[in-house]
């Protein structure tokens, strides 16, 4: 069915790497200049920009597909928007985090495509600020809608960010649990847990988390990538499944969204899970096993070039399991 998300010439890996490094450069503006309001200010700037395509496109697929319910014309969005952000979040995991932030922004953008392409098939206008509001809620960002469209009026109607020359480490880590939470590496309930009771040691576990990250992406770079890749697809296939229980019926309110489509999986879910698994426990495993034989040369010959590679690896999958570990 028709009812591609992307031009052709941009939905291959290429053209997306491509994307990723040019932009959406007004979204990584966002998140600079207002962290403490970065999730409210992206859904506002996506609403404002992709409220009026959105609708074309529902207009557009509705009348080539007239037939068809929107049911099936949202799920096949979904299925292809998941498609989408499996490469985004490769890219985003990409070695030095040189892509991390164009990478993973791209990937909410995309998100919020289909986000509001959905609701534009059911009739609601994806440009008002009461859908904005219900996609915040429906990311778990604010647990209802009447918070969410408080929250965003206050910045609508407030004055425009303007940059100072130095944030607190503590409102970055802040910011960075707040898109965490609004792009799915966070549940909801993470959101008001505090990593320390004292600010400043919060702070410096947010830190060490960031410079194992780091490690982790140099030194095993596949594992991260096939990582970032797992979860922003994830995250895809489960938003669209929120947005289309909440537009089609389903669930009376967000929350109840939430509850059913955790409930659900894809067709093809057990043998994704597998593939994944394996290729995640090959792109460790083989570290591993580098690390065994480096240590087995250490023993027969001394330190050399190859223990301290050695070395750095299994600081490496260290640094992997605290992330992983993190996300429990």
């Amino acid at each position: 069915m028709a009812t591609g998300t992307e031009p052709a010439s941009r939905s291959g890996l290429r053209g997306r790497i491509a994307g990723a490094f040019s932009g959406p450069r007004d979204l990584v503006s966002i998140v600079y200049r207002d962290p403490q309001h970065v999730a409210e200010r992206l859904t506002l700037y996506a609403a404002q920009h992709l409220g009026e395509p959105s609708r074309t496109w529902a207009e557009e697929a509705r009348r080539a597909h007239p037939t068809t319910p929107p049911a099936q014309l949202a799920a096949d969005l979904r299925m292809q928007s998941a498609k989408i952000a499996r490469i985004d979040g490769a890219i985003a995991g990409t070695p030095f985090l040189l892509a991390l932030v164009p990478g993973y922004v791209t990937y909410l953008w995309q998100e919020a495509r289909m986000a509001l392409r959905t609701a534009a098939l059911y009739g609601h206008d994806p440009a008002a600020l009461g859908t904005a509001a219900e996609m915040l809620a429906l990311r778990g960002v604010h647990p209802t809608v009447a918070s969410a469209a408080h929250a965003l009026a206050v910045v609508r109607d407030g004055p425009p960010p303007k940059p100072i020359a130095r944030r607190s480490l503590r409102t970055w880590i802040a910011s960075v649990r707040a898109i965490l939470i609004f792009g799915g590496f966070l549940s909801a309930s993470q959101r008001d847990q505090p990593v320390a009771a004292h600010a400043r040691l919060r702070a410096a576990v947010g830190v060490v988390l960031g410079a194992a990250i780091w490690v982790m992406t140099w030194v095993l770079p596949v594992t991260f990538m096939i990582a970032m890749a797992w979860g922003c697809e994830s995250h895809t296939r489960q938003l669209g499944r929120r947005v289309l229980a909440f537009y089609d019926g389903d669930a009376a309110d967000p929350r109840t969204a939430i509850a059913v489509a955790a409930r659900h999986e894809d067709r093809g879910h057990d043998r994704r899970r597998i593939l994944r698994t394996v290729a995640f426990a090959l792109s460790v495993i083989v570290p591993i096993a580098f690390v065994a034989y480096a240590d087995h040369v250490r023993q027969a010959t001394g330190v050399n070039w190859t223990a301290a590679v050695g070395a750095l690896v299994a600081v490496s999958l260290v640094a992997a399991t605290v992330v992983v570990g993190s996300r429990r």
